[in-house]
């Protein structure tokens, strides 16, 4: 005999608007449509009457809705308020984003068992090939989720994914200055790394951790505690969207991400310090058309590196952000083990040190 009655399922989830407020939502399903919805917080929202058609406009929705959806749904019902309508520190998007986290059972920081990799000098290629080794360590569950900080002598660039090495670079200006050039596994733009001009970091993020974000919230998300370590150097920094960290200075540096088909995810940053710029564009060709874009008259002067703007070493400076997220997460300091190593060391002979996948976009 079977038993048609099904047990409502219950979630639960919190979403720190950025620059704004807690948004937290308490969900129930029959496991196809939303049945009840409870959302609190302490944003503010006028006339009151308002708060109380938040609810009913979910239910019903397909427990698979988009952020799209629901927002339109929250859309609808708000409109009839018109001009009286005020939310302050949360939008309908900023509601459905947690709906949609609590559907997904994401999770907080602080929910995993962080480590902070300072890490030693290592060469580039095995800096980058080092991304895919940890990203499927942390899949297969054989490493914690990890923050990683990088570090190297020799002068590279790194290029995305998919980015054409011809289009991306001046031969002349790789030539003269003996420049390293290694193409990663994320997508992105070029990164003109010498040693000591740049911070760059890596992160290797469970999928729980970014369920119900999309692509543009989850850099912002992910980001949030570099952004207040430097508020704390004071810098204010923040996102212009996707993936560009900036500052009221100018930018400061860029975000890349990767994902696996199970979700686990990388994210990784680089940030100018002190940055050649008068080499760097004799290394990339930056297009006109992404200098314009960026409201700017040329490649020079797009970024402001952290040196001019904290006046602070760069170890200084990596030595806040790394206390900044051990602070916030309850994060432990790590090593990389010699296997983890070694993968590296064996990926950059067979793959990342070969002309075929530095030329696979020729």
């Amino acid at each position: 005999m079977t038993n048609d009655t099904h047990e409502p399922q219950r979630f639960h989830a919190e979403y720190k608007v950025i620059g704004g407020k807690l948004v937290v939502a308490d969900v129930e399903t029959d496991g196809k449509t939303i049945t009840e919805v409870k959302i609190s917080g302490d944003f503010f929202l006028e006339p009151e009457e308002a708060y109380f058609d938040l609810a009913p406009a979910l239910v019903g929705a397909s427990v698979t809705a988009d952020n799209a959806n629901l927002r339109q749904r929250l859309d609808d019902v708000l409109a009839r308020y018109g001009s009286e309508l005020a939310m302050h520190g949360f939008s309908t998007s900023d509601i459905a984003t947690v709906v949609r986290r609590a559907l997904g059972s994401a999770a907080n920081f602080t929910d995993f068992d962080w480590q902070v990799i300072r890490g030693e000098v290592l060469p580039t290629q095995v800096n980058v090939a080092l991304d895919q080794v940890l990203l499927d360590e942390v899949a297969a569950g054989r490493r914690k989720p990890t923050l990683r900080f990088w570090e190297w002598d020799d002068t590279a660039t790194v290029i995305g994914a998919f980015q054409s090495y011809a289009n991306e670079l001046r031969p002349e200006g790789v030539e003269k200055y003996g420049v390293q050039v290694v193409r990663r596994i994320s997508g992105g733009g070029a990164m003109f790394m010498e040693g000591g001009n740049c911070i760059t970091y890596s992160m290797f993020v469970p999928p729980a951790l970014v369920a119900g974000l999309d692509y543009e919230e989850s850099y912002v998300f992910l980001d949030q505690w570099v952004l207040a370590a430097l508020k704390s150097l004071g810098v204010e920094a923040f996102y212009k969207p996707i993936n560009d960290i900036s500052s009221t200075g100018g930018k400061i540096g860029g975000a890349a991400q990767k994902r696996m088909r199970d979700g686990t995810l990388l994210h990784h940053a680089t940030m100018s310090y002190d940055i050649d710029a008068d080499k760097m564009v004799e290394v990339l060709r930056i297009g006109e058309a992404k200098i314009s874009d960026k409201g700017v008259a040329s490649a020079k002067k797009r970024v402001d590196p952290l040196r001019s703007q904290t006046g602070e070493a760069r170890k200084d400076i990596i030595d806040v952000m790394a206390d900044t997220f051990a602070d916030r997460y309850g994060a432990s300091f790590d090593t990389f083990t010699e296997d983890e190593l070694e993968k590296a060391r064996t990926l950059v002979a067979e793959k990342f040190g070969t002309e075929k996948w530095t030329h696979r976009v020729p």
